[in-house]
């Protein structure tokens, strides 16, 4: 594909996640306003953010007899959770408890709890209380069956309107006045509100367009809460390509390899761009480089381009004679490699090693592809940074500020995609959700 050709495409493809995101934006808005007040409820609570953490911190909530508030910046709700399933929806993972675990790095101890609570198991199974059948693809992803976000998305927020959920679009939350209620911009002017408990779920520092701005940290910062720099995560890095190598190609998928980097080795695919690389496999791998990056300047990681062939295997085949054939033609012939595998060989090897068959079989087993930047944290899929567990009880309440509670990916933890993102959203606002009912002591 020329890079012409790639920006048009690109350019195509964002209009069509735009136009389908809107879509599915007004396919998940209830059939009429957020509007019943139950006057038997007791207690009042306040929810600032619509994704999934805090639409799972008001369900639990309102099961509880309390009346629930939310209040979003944007216009319609869970905005970044319909991005999420344009390529269909990863709702969580298949694989055992202690290795999903895992995924959550060095904060595993943190949110295990949580997931242990409400987990794959339990996710999938309050997925079907809403009418939405899922199945586990062959990568041990889970999916719904209709693999979109909105019919999910739609079904819940019905069961909350039922439910005496109150919805206030439009109201960006701008800190705390001086008297301790909440301040919200909105489009009649600026708000106070008060309430006798909090739960912020304001998401992390990606996708800023959909809601995830990071605004929120100087004002928590203010009230004395530490809040660890954000960070991408689940990113794409920056390469120093050639211009030939750019222009030749950009938007190429690499296909079947295995990317290696200290304790990381795993296969997949990931695409080469203008700038560098991105995809599933790169972002697998994402916080291992990230911070490679940030500790010595750059990251190398290397690259398997033939997997399931032996160095042997390609030592021998290679070995045969070329005869009038260019290399490229040689490398296809004797061992299948061809495009931007080949490119990539050019790109980073000795010119002079080409003619050393063990050399020229040793970097197809083992390339170094040097990485010099991450790609711009709005880019991201995901964040690391946010609230330090540190300022945290263990219901998730800053210590420093009683009644206010936290969840979601304004946390500081991270995962790599497959289905955990969502999970620990999921499971951490049920958590802060708990964490309230036992703050304003209603049974559970």
């Amino acid at each position: 594909m020329s890079s012409a050709a790639s920006s048009v495409w690109k350019d195509r493809q964002t209009i069509c996640w735009k136009n389908d995101l809107q879509q599915d934006i007004e396919n998940s808005r209830p059939e009429r306003e957020f509007s019943l007040y139950n006057e038997s409820m007791d207690h009042s609570v306040v929810i600032i953010g619509g994704g999934p953490a805090g639409l799972m911190a008001a369900e639990v909530l309102s099961q509880g007899g309390v009346k629930v508030d939310i209040y979003d910046s944007m216009s319609s709700l869970g905005r970044k959770f319909l991005m999420a399933g344009k390529s269909g929806l990863n709702l969580t993972h298949s694989e055992p408890f202690e290795q999903f675990a895992s995924r959550y790095g060095k904060r595993r101890e943190k949110i295990k709890p949580m997931i242990q609570s409400f987990g794959a198991d339990e996710l999938r199974e309050w997925a079907r209380g809403l009418g939405i059948e899922t199945f586990t693809g062959t990568s041990g992803r889970v999916f719904p069956k209709e693999m979109k976000a909105s019919p999910l998305l739609r079904a819940w927020l019905k069961r909350l309107d039922a439910a005496g959920v109150q919805v206030h679009l439009r109201h960006k939350w701008v800190g705390w006045n001086t008297d301790h209620s909440l301040k919200f911009k909105t489009p009649e002017g600026e708000k106070s509100i008060r309430a006798e408990a909090v739960i912020l779920a304001l998401g992390g520092g990606s996708w800023a367009r959909l809601g995830s701005d990071g605004a929120w940290v100087d004002w928590v910062k203010q009230a004395g809460v530490r809040v660890e720099a954000f960070k991408p995560s689940n990113c794409g890095f920056d390469v120093d390509w050639s211009p030939h190598f750019r222009e030749r190609f950009d938007g190429q998928p690499l296909k079947s390899v295995v990317l290696s980097f200290q304790s990381f080795r795993q296969q997949g695919e990931f695409i080469v761009t203008r700038k560098g690389v991105q995809g599933s496999l790169v972002y697998a791998a994402s916080a291992l480089l990230r911070d490679e990056i940030e500790a010595k300047g750059r990251a190398v990681m290397t690259l398997d381009m033939t997997p399931d062939r032996s160095l042997e295997w390609l030592v021998e085949k290679l070995s045969k004679p070329r005869g009038s054939r260019s290399m490229a033609s040689h490398l296809e012939k004797t061992v299948g490699l061809k495009g931007v595998k080949v490119g990539l060989l050019h790109e980073f090897m000795p010119r002079q090693d080409f003619a050393n068959v063990e050399r020229l079989a040793a970097f197809i087993k083992q390339l170094p592809v040097p990485l010099i930047a991450t790609r711009p944290l709005d880019e991201a899929i995901s964040s690391a940074g946010g609230v330090d567990f540190e300022s945290l009880d263990e219901h998730l309440m800053i210590r420093e500020l009683p009644g206010v509670f936290c969840a979601g990916e304004m946390l500081d933890w991270e995962a790599p995609t497959g289905g955990y993102l969502l999970t620990a959203c999921f499971a951490s606002g049920r958590a802060a959700g708990f964490g309230v009912l036992e703050w304003l002591k209603i049974p559970r």
